[in-house]
């Protein structure tokens, strides 16, 4: 059985709302998954997963949540060889701020600089028109994880 992690970046919760609810799902569709609320560089380096699921909100200007930082910090110094990594991507944010989803565009760019495949388009869920940011992205998951057993091939 595959195996996925759901790396969650959240402050007030919603990412990680998400994350739980994507859980069955992607169980139905035949992977071992592991939500992170606290993710550490090594849970993605030292036995990565077959594929990494980022549910990421923007918090302040376009920056990380603060359960995320550690993450994103050692990401982006050590730069770590992702070749053969795959993942998608659920941004979260609010239009009415010019950095809208700012910490997930940024992650999105830091991990295919170190040579990670993204599986389909990132999903940006906009707070301003989507209150529930499930109700976007249960859908993008259902969508998502055909393509996301194929590139496990």
């Amino acid at each position: 059985m595959p195996s996925m992690r759901i790396f969650v970046a959240t402050v007030y919760g919603g990412a990680l709302d998400v994350a739980e609810l994507s859980q069955p799902q992607c169980e139905e569709a035949g992977f071992q998954v592991e939500i992170l609320e606290e993710p550490e560089l090594g849970h993605l380096l030292d036995t990565p997963p077959d594929i990494a699921l980022f549910c990421i909100s923007t918090t302040g200007s376009g920056d990380f949540p603060g359960n995320f930082m550690r993450f994103a910090d050692h990401l982006a110094e050590q730069q770590p060889d992702l070749t053969g990594q795959r993942y998608g991507l659920i941004a979260m944010g609010d239009s009415s701020y010019d950095t809208f989803c700012g910490a997930g565009r940024k992650l999105d760019g830091i991990l295919q600089q170190c040579g990670a495949q993204r599986v389909g388009k990132r999903l940006e869920v906009d707070a301003s028109r989507t209150p529930m940011a499930d109700d976007e992205a249960l859908p993008w998951i259902e969508s998502w994880l055909p393509a996301a057993r194929e590139s496990l091939q």
